[in-house]
């Protein structure tokens, strides 16, 4: 099993930067792929990237592709997603989950942290 905790959210300008980071705990890290969702208030969750539980392997949503980097710590069981010229657009409750692999049904979730960009 795993547990997840996201941290890092906050309220930033547009054009600004932020590093989420998702703390894991469970012996199973390691062997998961890690993704980041987001939800925006009467929007369904959608899918932002993910990372292979090597790191070699990355995939991202077309609408932040070129802004956002997700990369990950196995020896600190945490992966991160670094944001950078945010967009009002952007802003949402963001989720670390974690899955047997980058294409798979993702089977935990953290309980989400807050990022807000203002215009």
């Amino acid at each position: 099993q795993v547990q997840l905790v996201e941290s890092g959210g906050g309220l930033v300008q547009a054009g600004g930067s932020l590093r989420l980071s998702c703390q894991a705990s469970g012996r199973t890290f390691k062997a998961r792929a890690m993704g980041w969702f987001r939800q925006a208030p009467g929007k369904e969750r959608e899918f932002v990237a993910a990372i292979s539980w090597s790191g070699a392997g990355t995939v991202y949503a077309d609408s932040v592709k070129g802004r956002f980097t997700i990369s990950r710590d196995n020896a600190k069981n945490t992966v991160y997603l670094q944001m950078n010229s945010l967009k009002p657009e952007d802003t949402a409750v963001y989720y670390c989950a974690a899955a047997p692999s980058v294409a798979s049904i993702y089977e935990y979730w953290g309980q989400g942290t807050q990022v807000t960009v203002s215009s």
